[in-house]
């Protein structure tokens, strides 16, 4: 089996030490070809190249969320297939919500462990297939997301992150809590009056929405160790939830903030929360630009955004 270690380094837990060990495991049992990314989208590149030219068998993303989503979006360019090589995920980054959501271990030494496993299952790799999101409209490319995507409020988090982080911020968890205050006081607006409507085709739109966060999977992400669980029956065996509120007063906010972190599986509810489970195909407009982000990916502002559920896009390496 041929595979291809797309290398983020400068994900926040990627070290040089944690790439020399894991290419050193891999390479044991593999042919294997390592190349350290050098500029944003070019882990997309690589896989789509591996995909396109038949080259390797496997895809092993080392790096955080925004490089496994990169190099998801670069092996289903085409769309999906039978032909397209397989994903194994080692975490690198500061969260690894994706990897965490395949039952890895965060600590990537530990991960490859699991990974080499896998890969020596007697008759075949260990994997499975899993569903993934995918996102589009106003005519700009369809974009892929693998645990969640944001319309509206989280994904102006996500914006002012990447803002700090550019500043020299390093990505922490307490960051992105400061960040989303900041957003919150920021938003009075949005807050009591959303732009935004949901609209699917059997049900009445529902307009009014402040805050609107689809999953792919649960949970949707963590604070510290803790993870947060938007829409608790999200898998990567259905299609998409959707979590919304109609109103975010500092009240209806701090009583939801408890339901988000409730690992029971009861989810967010009450009078201005919104809830689905399973939805193949949806829209979210808003009445003016907002900003938009998948698995953590801040892609600026949109008006209008269709989802689609794809069921066994992708085999993955478990």
């Amino acid at each position: 089996m041929r595979a291809l270690l797309v290398v983020n380094p400068k994900a926040t837990t990627t070290s040089g030490r944690t790439r020399d060990v894991l290419a050193h495991a891999l390479a044991n049992d593999l042919k294997l070809d390592v190349v350290a990314t050098g500029y944003r989208g070019h882990a997309r590149d690589l896989a789509r190249e591996a995909a396109r030219e038949g080259s390797h068998d496997l895809v092993v993303a080392l790096g955080g969320d925004g490089t496994v989503n990169e190099v998801v979006n670069g092996l289903l360019h085409d769309g999906p297939g039978e032909h397209l090589p397989a994903l194994a995920v080692v975490p690198g980054g500061s969260t690894n919500v994706f990897a965490r959501a395949l039952g890895l271990p965060n600590d990537p030494v530990e991960a490859t462990g699991v990974l080499l496993d896998a890969l020596s299952t007697p008759g075949a790799p260990r994997r499975r297939f899993i569903s993934l999101g995918r996102s589009g409209g106003e005519g700009l490319p369809d974009r892929w997301f693998t645990f969640t995507a944001g319309f509206g409020f989280d994904a102006g988090v996500v914006g002012r992150v990447e803002q700090a982080r550019r500043s020299g911020r390093r990505s922490t968890h307490a960051l992105y809590v400061g960040q989303a205050w900041r957003q919150f006081f920021d938003e009075g607006r949005h807050r009591r009056n959303g732009p935004i409507t949901f609209s699917c085709d059997g049900a009445e739109p529902i307009p009014g929405l402040a805050v609107s966060i689809v999953s792919n999977t649960s949970p949707w992400t963590y604070l510290g160790n803790r993870p947060v669980y938007a829409s608790p029956d999200a898998g990567f065996d259905t299609s998409l939830d959707l979590f919304g509120m109609t109103r975010m007063s500092l009240v209806q906010t701090l009583r939801t903030i408890p339901q988000l972190l409730d690992s029971t599986g009861a989810g967010p509810h009450g009078k201005h929360v919104v809830a689905y489970h399973d939805l193949a195909e949806f829209t979210l407009h808003s009445q003016e630009p907002l900003p938009f982000q998948v698995d953590g990916d801040h892609l600026g502002e949109r008006n209008t955004i269709s989802f689609t559920g794809v069921s066994r896009a992708l085999r993955v390496i478990v």
